[in-house]
Parts: C-alpha cells; structure tokens; sequence
C-alpha cells in the first residue's frame, strides 16, 4: 500500500451527489398506512376514515359523556358501508364496521366525534355506533367471527368509559327513540353477544 497517495479530493458535485442520494429513502418513503395504532381508538381496527362531511367534529367525552353502545346492520356489504361513509353527500356514519367473514373491525370515525348512526342527535351524542356487515334476515352474516371480533370491541369501547356491559346500556338501533330501524333484528342473538361482551 502506497502511504504516500494523496487523499482523493471531495469534490462540490461529489458531496451534493451524495446528500441527494441520502436524501432518497426518505422522499419515497409511503404515507403513514390505513390502520396505524396511532390512528385508532381500538388498536385492532383499520383505520378508514369517513368523509368529514359526515360528523361532527368533537371532544368526547369532555363535550358529551358516552354511556351507550348501539348495535347496527349495514344492509349493505362490507366494502359499500365504508364507501358510503366516504361519500360526502350521504349524511351517516358510524364509529366502526366489523366484516361478516372474519370479524375485521375498520374504525371510520373517532370516538371523540360524533357520529351520525342513530338518527337521533342525544342518542348520537352519547354512543359509539357499530355497524355489523349484513341483513337482518340474512342470519347468516352473523358469523363467529362478527360475533367474537364485535364483542371484543364493545367490551373494550364499555371499559374506556366506564358503560355497563348490559342491554340497557348495549342496545339495538331499533331501540333509539324515534327510530323507523329494525336493527340488528331478531336473528342477532342478544344472549350470546352479552355474555361475549362480559368474557372478552
């Protein structure tokens, strides 16, 4: 080995070349994705946000305590409910959507906001709303997998804020006052689900 070779010079262009190269990985690094525990209220869920058109922005429970779960069917799939509380012309939403086949959870709106699923502004106001992929006569869609997933939720969402694991306080959205809902309906088994509710 030559001791005696000068040092290779860094040259201006050399330099700036390798600060832009280090500067890359961070450019094309992706956007935080859907679903970061960050973004959640319930770690589990996906986060997929509704249009900001369809609630109201607020601070629960500072604003308005929670004290209520309400339990609803989509009438729709999975990928429709998310799409319609995406769309900013159709005025609903719910907190969260569990997905029939595997008990997915995607959390669409915050629980600190209120959103609009129960058709009725008090009882907005004081829930967090769960839509359950399906239709009421289609029991069917009320899978293990909805059943176990859902109830994990509820257990977690009653716990946070201190909400009875009850049927007076996990209620049906047919049981809203002023409501022309029938959901869940009478294939949603409210035996079975309160007692997941109570074990998860």
């Amino acid at each position: 080995m030559d001791m005696d070779r000068e040092r290779p010079r860094l040259s201006r262009r050399w330099i700036l070349k390798g600060a832009a190269l280090a500067a890359v990985p961070y450019a094309l690094l992706p956007e935080p994705q859907a679903g970061a525990s960050g973004s959640v209220d319930y770690p589990p869920a996906e986060w997929t946000p509704a249009s900001t058109s369809n609630y109201t922005d607020s601070s629960r429970p500072g604003t308005y305590a929670i004290d209520r779960v309400i339990i609803h069917v989509t009438q729709e799939t999975y990928a429709n409910t998310l799409a319609i509380f995406q769309n900013p012309e159709k005025q609903v939403t719910a907190h969260y959507v569990v997905r029939s086949a595997d008990g997915h959870v995607a959390q669409c709106v915050r629980e600190s906001d209120i959103a609009w699923h129960a058709g009725n502004w008090s009882y907005n106001t004081r829930s967090v709303g769960i839509e359950h992929e399906g239709w009421v006569d289609q029991p069917s869609y009320f899978t293990n997998a909805l059943y176990e997933q859902s109830a994990k939720l509820t257990a977690s969402i009653c716990d946070r804020y201190g909400i009875p694991k009850d049927r007076e306080h996990i209620i049906g959205h047919y049981q809203v006052p002023g409501t022309d809902h029938t959901d869940p309906g009478p294939n949603w088994d409210w035996v079975r689900y309160i007692r997941l509710v109570n074990f998860a």
